[in-house]
């Protein structure tokens, strides 16, 4: 082997073995699959989520796998509880690098509904203005790491809409339009924003969905005609996440099978 096989011609890593990275929304769906696929990769993981069994179960399947994690009780709506937790994580860490927006809920409601704004607040408590709270809690810790990431997860429903969802609709395209704005913000501190948009994916929210509905919903409007898993979303995040990914901020990805480029 040559000189330059054994070590390389990049200079830019694709390693996060050992960085800090918290996730919220961590103890199931894809942000467990994050969580797995951050521990696999050698990260040092908080896996934060309202459901603290959910978060034990994930921590310890890494920890048995032989990955690094720890688990915290986070309610994402709570302004005291945010910023107690990504505290205690920074100090367990000694720091925090990557920071993964993923906690959400679905909802949805007409607007004509009487209890409408029933289900609006918690949608924007919990899907957009969570963001915020995390990334100002956040972002002491980011300042201080040798590179910092911020992936916001949103939906395709944040490009386009579905009807009876525009408590989650709104929230989604408020998620694409905070992370533009804080790659334009937090660009020349060399902190990049990114964004994911999850289409039709295989989670616990789509659970109730009959696997023959979703094989005609796929085949009729993704391009690659089925559901996507949450290792797939996963993997997106990941992408973001890396050193090396130090030139991409203020993108918006889609990872939907091709549903946004079908036309029929």
């Amino acid at each position: 082997m040559s000189s330059s096989e054994m070590n390389g011609l990049s200079s830019l890593s694709r390693s996060v073995r050992g960085v800090p990275v918290l996730i919220t929304g961590a103890a199931s769906g894809m942000g467990r699959a994050t969580a797995n696929l951050f521990a696999d990769q050698g990260a040092t993981v908080a896996v934060t989520d309202i459901n603290t069994s959910g978060v034990d179960r994930v921590v310890a399947d890494i920890t048995a796998a032989g990955g690094t994690a720890t688990g915290w009780r986070l309610d994402v709506s709570d302004d005291d509880g945010v910023t107690r937790v990504v505290d205690e994580v920074a100090a367990t860490f000694g720091g925090l690098a990557i920071l993964v927006n993923n906690a959400g809920i679905a909802t949805f409601a007409a607007i004509g509904d009487p209890d409408y704004m029933e289900t609006w607040v918690p949608a924007i408590e919990v899907l957009l203005t969570a963001q915020v709270r995390m990334v100002r809690a956040a972002l002491p810790h980011l300042r201080a790491a040798p590179f910092a990431r911020i992936v916001n997860i949103a939906s395709t429903e944040g490009w386009g809409a579905t009807r009876f969802a525009s408590p989650y609709t709104a929230a989604k395209h408020g998620v694409v339009g905070l992370t533009k704005s804080l790659a334009v913000e937090l660009g020349p501190e060399q902190i990049t924003v990114n964004c994911v948009c999850p289409g039709p994916i295989d989670t616990a929210m789509t659970a109730s969905i009959s696997d023959e509905d979703k094989a005609v919903f796929a085949k009729r409007r993704t391009a690659l005609g089925r559901y996507g898993s949450a290792e797939e979303v996963a993997h997106a995040t990941l992408n973001f996440a890396l050193p090396s990914a130090s030139y991409m901020t203020g993108c918006i990805l889609p990872v939907d099978g091709g549903l946004l480029v079908r036309n029929a």
